[in-house]
């Protein structure tokens, strides 16, 4: 099967990526089943910043991450967001600790926005524009990346649901003729590793859920399930590549 490879970033995020590895470890990428192919739309748990670095360093796939509009706004924007949302709602961090520590963190981080190619995510009409560049990187088959995540007590490790926003890309490019694959994924921190699970069609989705709210229910029920997968050390570290390894569950 051949994979798209990950479209290159500006200049120096190659250099920052490097300087990140340090902090952040090769992950071991685990597919069950199968690996999707590319053109498909990925829900993900956040882990912080830890699971959108782990793709963004390690992962040798063409990937589009989405993100909050306040990430692609500027930096005055983005350091509000991250002092007052990110850092002190999200997190937990004492505001006036937040602030300081994001006058060196918010330059750094708008590097980083600035060189993932984010796609912006905005709220109510606005979100037709989120509509259009995903569809448009899917048909170009660009992998869309979403933490779905309700994470309004923090980055959990049981997630307690998703948004249904991917439902309406999927939805609108069901009306134009394109059947869009799912996958889920789960990035568990305590022993870096990266699942993937078997991919759905759209349509097969809707065929097992009627609704909105149970489509999103189902998936983030998949998605806390492979966080249940138990692994032994000679799979993690075989699957500590870029291509990373296919397991089959009994």
């Amino acid at each position: 099967m051949d994979f798209k490879q990950k479209k290159k970033r500006v200049g120096y995020m190659r250099f920052l990526k490097w300087l990140m590895k340090s902090r952040y470890k090769q992950p071991a990428f685990i597919y069950v089943d199968e690996k999707f192919d590319d053109g498909t739309i990925i829900l993900s748990n956040h882990e912080g910043t830890d699971a959108p670095m782990a793709i963004e360093i390690y992962f040798d796939r063409a990937i589009r991450m989405w993100g909050t509009g306040e990430m692609n706004s500027g930096l005055k924007r983005l350091y509000k967001y991250q002092t007052k949302v990110y850092y002190h709602e999200k997190k937990g961090w004492n505001l006036t600790l937040a602030r300081l520590f994001c006058l060196l963190a918010s330059p750094l981080t708008y590097l980083f926005y600035n060189g993932f190619d984010l796609i912006s995510v905005f709220p109510n009409a606005k979100f037709i524009t989120t509509l259009r560049e995903s569809l448009k990187a899917l048909d170009e088959k660009d992998n869309i990346l979403i933490f779905p995540e309700g994470s309004s007590e923090g980055y959990l490790e049981e997630l307690k649901g998703f948004f249904a926003g991917f439902i309406t890309i999927c939805e609108t490019g069901l009306k134009k003729g394109k059947d869009i694959p799912l996958t889920t994924a789960y990035y568990r921190k305590k022993d870096n590793v990266y699942f993937f699970d078997k991919p759905i069609l759209y349509s097969e989705l809707k065929k097992i859920c009627s609704t909105k709210e149970e489509m999103c229910d189902y998936m983030c029920s998949r998605c806390n399930a492979l966080n249940k997968i138990t692994l032994n050390e000679e799979t993690i570290k075989n699957a500590q590549n870029k291509d990373g390894v296919v397991i089959t569950l009994n």
